[in-house]
């Protein structure tokens, strides 16, 4: 992969009882996030211990494609405003690939 690609990992607590509405407004957000132009790939996994644990696996191909992501309608209108709200914890890490 190229050294300027950025690899986002965001673990998501999802609030109780919340897990259904967030995956219907996932499926929107995922569809449109995998359909940007710098978007590598856009995964989310469940934990297999707590299913209110969901772990999103994104890249992009530089700064400014993950910056278009952020500042995407659907990023700021789902998942900030509509996901966001529905979890209890949330954590992101930006990384960058150091050996393969």
């Amino acid at each position: 992969m190229n050294s300027n690609v950025i690899f986002v990992f965001a673990k998501w607590q999802v609030a109780e009882n919340q897990l259904p509405n967030v995956f219907n407004l996932l499926s929107e957000v995922s569809e449109k996030s995998r359909a940007e132009s710098g978007n590598l790939f856009y995964k989310i996994h469940q934990s297999q211990t707590d299913e209110n644990t969901l772990i999103l696996s994104e890249a992009y191909q530089d700064e400014n494609a993950l910056n278009e992501h952020r500042n995407s309608e659907h990023f700021q209108n789902i998942v900030v405003k509509q996901i966001v709200p529905l979890l209890a914890n949330r954590e992101v890490y930006l990384t960058n690939e150091v050996l393969n």
